[in-house]
C-alpha cells in the first residue's frame, strides 16, 4: 500500500522540494498550488494519508482551507500538518489546532524531521485501512447471518400478508388525503358567495350612507371591507392550493426566462411603484407546468417587493446553477438538479424560521405591518414538490433573503451560457 500525501503550497519550488523528500520514501504525492485547487482535488479523491499545507497562501489561507476541508464528513479523518516560516503567537497556533490540524513544521524544513512525522501518520493510515477492511468483512458476515435468521423467522406467506396490508393502508391514506383536499376545495368555493354579498353590501352601505355616518361609523365600515377583501384573498389561495393537490399538473418544455418575464409584466405597476431593479441571468429550459411555475415566481417576487427595505432601492437577482456548477462548488456526485436563486436585499428574517415559513398560514409579521395570508410560500413548496424538486431559504435580518428552487434536470436542456440581462429599472 503506497500512502498518498496531498501537498498544498502556492510556490512551485516548495512543492518540488517536499515531493523530492517524500517520494524517496515511497509516498505518492499529489500537488496543489492553492487552497481552491486542493478543495477541487478533494472533491474527487479523499483517500489521503496526510495533508501538508502552507499556512500563508493568497485567496484562501491554510487555516481557511482546513476549515472548509473539515466541513465534509468524508475528509474529517485526514490529518493536516501546517508548514510555516513564522513563529506564531499562541493564539494563532491554537487557531490552527482548532481547525483540526495535528501539528506544525517550520521552515526551513528539516528533511529528517519531515520524514519522521510523515512516517507516523502513514503508519496510522495503513493500520486504519486494515481495520476498515476487517470491519467491512465483519459487516458482510453479520449481514449474511441476519439474512439467514430473517429468512428462517419469516415465511413467504407472512411477507405477502404484510405487503398486502401495507398496500391497503397506502390506498386508504391516499383516499383520505384526496377527500380532505376535495373538502377544502368545496368549502372554500361555497364560502365565496356569502363573502361576495358581504363585500357588495358593505360597499353599498359605504357609498350610500358615507355622508350621514360619523368618523367611527366609517372606520367600522372600512374594517368590514378590509376584512372581506382579506378573506377573499385567503379563500382564493386555499382554492389554488387545493386545486393543485387534486389535479395532476401537465409538464411541457418551458423557458424559465419567458415565465419570469410574464410575471414581471403582470406586476408591472407594482414594480414601477417600488422603483424595483431586477437582474436576471439566462435561466434553463425545463419540463415544468408553466402556469404553476409562474405562480412560484410571482409569489417570490411579490414577497421580495412586499418585504423590501424602505431605506434602500429594492433589488432582486434571479440566477441559476447547473449540476456541473454544483458538483464543482459542493462536491455533489451525480447531481441531476438545477438550482434557481431568487435573491433580494430586503428586511430578511431570522434563519431559525427558514423551514417554518413554508408551513400553511405561517407569517412572521402581523397584518398591520405587511398584508398577506400565509399561504404563498406553502403554495410554492407544494408546486415545487409536485415537480419532484424542493425549495429552501437563506436569510439574515436586514441583509435580505435568498430562496433556492431545486428542480430535476433529467430530460431537460440545461443552461448553455452565462449572459446576463443588464440591470435596469423596469
Amino acid at each position: 500500500m503506497q500512502p498518498k500525501i496531498l501537498l498544498v503550497d502556492d510556490r512551485a519550488d516548495n512543492l518540488l522540494s517536499l515531493q523530492a523528500i517524500l517520494e524517496s520514501e515511497n509516498y505518492r504525492c499529489i500537488k496543489a498550488n492553492s487552497g481552491r485547487e486542493a478543495l477541487k482535488i478533494l472533491l474527487q479523491e479523499y483517500d489521503f494519508a496526510l495533508i501538508l499545507m502552507d499556512v500563508k497562501m493568497p485567496n484562501l489561507s491554510g487555516f481557511e482551507t482546513a476549515a472548509l476541508i473539515y466541513e465534509r464528513e468524508k475528509l474529517k479523518q485526514i490529518p493536516i500538518i501546517f508548514i510555516t516560516a513564522h513563529n506564531y503567537e499562541e493564539e494563532q497556533v491554537f487557531r490552527g489546532y482548532r481547525t483540526g490540524a495535528v501539528d506544525y513544521i517550520y521552515k526551513p524544513i528539516n528533511p529528517e524531521l519531515l520524514k519522521a512525522k510523515v512516517s507516523v501518520f502513514a503508519e496510522l493510515y495503513r493500520k486504519n485501512q486494515k481495520l476498515q477492511l476487517q470491519e467491512q468483512k465483519l459487516i458482510a458476515i453479520n449481514k449474511n447471518l441476519e439474512n439467514e435468521i430473517n429468512e428462517r423467522k419469516m415465511s413467504e406467506e407472512k411477507v405477502k400478508a404484510l405487503n398486502l396490508e401495507l398496500l391497503k393502508n397506502i390506498d386508504r391514506l391516499e383516499a383520505t388525503n384526496k377527500d380532505l383536499d376535495r373538502f377544502a376545495f368545496m368549502a372554500s368555493h361555497d364560502l365565496q358567495e356569502p363573502l361576495r354579498k358581504i363585500h357588495m353590501f358593505s360597499d353599498r352601505l359605504f357609498s350610500d350612507y358615507m355622508e350621514s355616518m360619523d368618523e367611527r361609523g366609517r372606520m367600522y365600515i372600512n374594517r368590514i371591507r378590509n376584512s372581506a377583501e382579506r378573506m377573499q384573498l385567503l379563500i382564493k389561495d386555499i382554492l389554488t392550493f387545493s386545486k393543485i393537490s387534486i389535479e395532476k399538473p401537465a409538464f411541457v418544455k418551458s423557458n424559465l426566462n419567458v415565465l419570469v418575464n410574464n410575471v414581471l409584466e403582470q406586476l408591472d405597476e407594482s414594480v414601477k411603484a417600488k422603483n424595483l431593479k431586477i437582474a436576471i441571468d439566462k435561466l434553463p429550459t425545463l419540463y415544468v407546468n408553466p402556469t404553476l411555475m409562474q405562480v412560484v415566481f410571482q409569489n417570490l417576487i411579490s414577497n421580495a417587493m412586499k418585504y423590501c427595505n424602505k431605506d434602500i432601492t429594492p433589488v432582486i437577482k434571479i440566477r441559476a446553477e447547473t449540476n456541473a456548477d454544483l458538483n464543482e462548488l459542493n462536491g455533489i456526485e451525480g447531481s441531476n438538479y438545477c438550482r434557481i436563486y431568487v435573491e433580494d436585499n430586503g428586511i430578511g428574517f431570522d434563519q431559525k424560521y427558514a423551514e417554518q415559513i413554508f408551513s400553511m398560514f405561517t407569517r412572521l409579521h402581523n397584518n398591520s405591518e405587511y398584508e398577506g395570508t400565509g399561504i404563498g410560500l406553502a403554495l410554492c413548496k407544494k408546486i415545487v414538490e409536485d415537480h419532484k424538486g424542493f425549495i429552501s431559504a437563506r436569510s439574515k435580518i436586514n441583509e435580505g433573503s435568498t430562496f433556492i428552487i431545486s428542480l430535476p434536470l433529467d430530460g431537460n436542456e440545461t443552461i448553455s451560457g452565462k449572459s446576463k440581462v443588464s440591470m435596469s429599472t423596469l
